[in-house]
């Protein structure tokens, strides 16, 4: 359904960026932010699910700068390099920077709202807590919610997603960050592992991915999508 076409950031690099445009009435503009993994089949699959719900979607290949049409499988090598580009040779600023130019591009066109996955979460959450041009967000399972951005009051109705059984965020963090209580937040929690919205990964848990998604399209409807 989409396509992958060229957009310039604020630095004047141009990325690679997959654009879905929405089917039947349109309902609003969607920043859909991957995993470490890049813009995947997977992502591209979720970006065309949430255009046949009637939003325009931007997901921005965010590792471009460092490696051009980056795209890894979930394990070996690939992988690696995932681990590299995101917490090595990626700064994170950038991501929010790119997240930012492609809201920029949606919101005179009506509502915005942002989701991400993993690595994207964490993203969706600090432009949630930074943006003002965002009507909502939605945050699966990003580790830096729970830790480096856990004070953040996000500015728009933002829900987030982890699974139970997540090893790499522990329950305990997660636990903190709903007794924080932020007034426009609200988190929920899956009985999965990791990764569970993902149906690549051996982690996927339908019945967790099916709920987060109902969730998520009742939030952004909401908050006028």
């Amino acid at each position: 359904m989409g396509k992958m076409i060229r957009m310039a950031m604020d630095d004047g690099v141009e990325i690679a960026v997959y654009h879905a445009e929405p089917e039947g009435e349109r309902r609003g503009g969607l920043v859909l932010v991957q995993e470490i993994f890049g813009v995947t089949d997977h992502i591209r699959e979720l970006c065309d699910e949430y255009a046949a719900d009637g939003y325009e979607v931007l997901s921005p290949s965010i590792f471009d700068r460092e490696h051009p049409g980056f795209e890894a499988e979930y394990t070996g090598p690939d992988f690696e390099r995932a681990v590299q580009l995101a917490r090595e040779l990626h700064p994170f600023v950038k991501s929010l920077d790119d997240a930012q130019v492609c809201i920029d591009a949606l919101k005179d066109k009506g509502p915005v709202f942002i989701t991400g996955y993993c690595y994207g979460g964490s993203v969706a959450w600090a432009m949630a807590g930074i943006s003002d041009d965002l009507a909502a967000a939605s945050c699966y399972y990003g580790s830096l919610i729970p830790t480096l951005y856990a004070d953040k009051t996000p500015k728009c109705a933002t829900i987030a997603h982890f699974g139970r059984y997540d090893q790499g965020i522990p329950m305990e963090g997660v636990e903190a960050l709903i007794a924080k209580n932020h007034p426009t937040a609200q988190i929920f929690v899956y009985d999965a592992n990791h990764g569970f919205n993902s149906d690549r990964r051996k982690d996927y848990h339908e019945p967790s991915a099916e709920l987060a998604r109902e969730r998520t399209l009742a939030l952004f409807k909401a908050c006028g999508g």
